[in-house]
């Protein structure tokens, strides 16, 4: 069955860095666009960042532009999100989902067919 596991989640101080991974099973990652999103306690999910199936394509919230990078080795079935510079609010759960390659409006979660159960992000000093 479609799988998507999330992990590398945890506390950290501001101004720390963490790397999220994302593990595929289940279907042929070649053929998706996978996306990162976010929840904070009290907010409604939001995209934070999205690569194409090809990787020729990254996408990025204003509010993680350089500070967060998102790749995929295709072979390892795994896309990663790297952030840096992390500060407190970026503290959530953090998602990610697939769609299949090509679609429009990565940031919209309804364009997005099946999700991990999210791993946690809590920046704090």
């Amino acid at each position: 069955q479609v799988q998507l596991v999330e992990s590398g989640g945890g506390l950290v101080q501001p101004g720390e860095s963490l790397r999220l991974s994302c593990a595929t099973s289940g279907f042929t990652l070649d053929y998706y666009d996978i996306g990162w999103f976010r929840q904070a306690p009290g907010k409604e999910r939001e995209g934070v960042s999205c690569i194409s199936a090809s990787s020729s394509i990254k996408d990025y919230a204003d509010s993680v532009k350089g500070r967060f990078t998102i790749s995929r080795d295709n072979a390892k079935n795994t896309v990663y999100l790297q952030m840096n510079s992390l500060k407190p609010e970026d503290t959530a759960v953090y998602y990610c989902a697939r769609r299949y390659r090509g679609g429009t409006g990565w940031a919209l979660a309804s364009s997005y067919n099946a999700w991990g159960q999210g791993t946690q992000v809590t920046v704090s000093s």
